[in-house]
């Protein structure tokens, strides 16, 4: 009797089991059949960039301060920054790049007292928009505009009163006197991504003088022959130019911390001849660290209309101006690719 209870339970398992199988055979042959069945979904395709963006923020700071220093000096507060910003747009044969420079600095000094001498002071941007010929093409029809001037004034010196406190005399420059402004069009021509040439036979622009003490300086033009050579009030606040333009860009990544960046534009008026003004910008810049940078930049100006002050005092026209910069400073960039 126990030998048939164990065969009949024997029997019942493999039946059971036999049935089990079957049911997971069949639910798997059902979903394989589901998925097969079920339609394609498409995946949602990632929507490209055309812009990219970047600012670099530095700051620097120096202090010197001397207590029964036998050598001698004085006591000195500097403070130079600097921002340099990017808006690239790339898409198909058409970009549109703009880049604004801006630079500030100055210092305060125990011998000078009451009085802020600026050390460097600078704006400028550009924006360039380029539709390239074909693909393959190095040569795209290009459009540009330039803006130049500074932010505070600059006095032409620095004088004693009776009491022998320090105050300023007379101005060289200050905001908007002067500012250089233009509209070009043309051709531009990248050889390489490290060089490229705007060719621009058709530049317009003006140069802007607000202050009445300086335009004379900078080349205004009299309102009428009429009126007072010696008043600077006889003189326009602009000078419209028109004539062609070349400019040359040129940056060299020797690794990812050192670069080297140059721009040279020459300008020639057709309305009056001969002129030729030419600016010519210098930067290298060694990244220390993540946040600190050594940076020597220079700038040259040869313009005829403007008349400087050489250091013997002597006023001469159309004077090569030159002006170096060299910082360690404190920089934080924000980018997005």
């Amino acid at each position: 009797m126990k030998k048939r209870i164990i065969i009949l339970a024997a029997l019942a398992f493999c039946c059971l089991g036999a049935k089990a199988q079957d049911a997971v055979k069949q639910a798997a042959t059902d979903a394989a059949t589901a998925l097969s069945e079920a339609p394609e979904i498409d995946a949602e395709p990632v929507k490209p960039r055309y812009w990219s963006y970047s600012a670099k923020l530095g700051v620097g700071f120096d202090m010197t301060s001397l207590s029964n220093w036998a050598a001698g000096g004085y006591n000195t507060t500097a403070l130079k920054s600097s921002l340099d910003t990017k808006a690239d747009y790339h898409k198909d044969l058409t970009s549109w790049t703009n880049r604004l420079q801006l630079d500030y600095g100055f210092l305060t000094s125990a011998d000078k007292k009451g009085v802020r001498q600026k050390t460097n002071d600078r704006m400028y941007l550009e924006s360039n928009w380029a539709y390239r010929t074909s693909k393959e093409s190095k040569l795209s029809y290009s459009a540009s505009f330039n803006f130049r001037s500074q932010f505070t004034d600059t006095p032409a010196e620095y004088l004693q009163d009776e009491n022998g406190n320090w105050y300023e005399n007379g101005i060289k420059s200050g905001f908007i006197s002067p500012a250089y402004t233009d509209i070009s069009l043309g051709i531009r021509w990248v050889p390489s991504t490290w060089f490229n040439v705007n060719i621009s036979p058709l530049t317009g622009g003006f140069t802007i003088c607000t202050n009445e003490l300086l335009r004379k300086s900078y080349g205004m033009k009299l309102r009428s022959d009429e009126l007072d050579p010696a008043l600077g009030s006889s003189y326009k606040s602009a000078l419209f130019q028109f004539g062609a333009q070349v400019k040359a860009n040129l940056k060299l990544v020797i690794n990812e911390n050192f670069t080297y960046e140059t721009q040279a534009v020459v300008f020639t008026d057709y309305l009056n001849e001969p002129y030729v003004r030419i600016n010519w910008d210098n930067a290298i810049v060694w990244q220390l660290s993540r946040f600190v940078q050594f940076s020597f930049k220079t700038w040259l100006i040869s313009d005829p209309n403007v008349t400087v002050t050489t250091a013997s005092g002597e006023a001469k026209k159309g004077a090569v101006q030159f002006k170096d910069y060299l910082s360690f400073n404190f920089t934080y960039t924000f980018e997005r690719k």
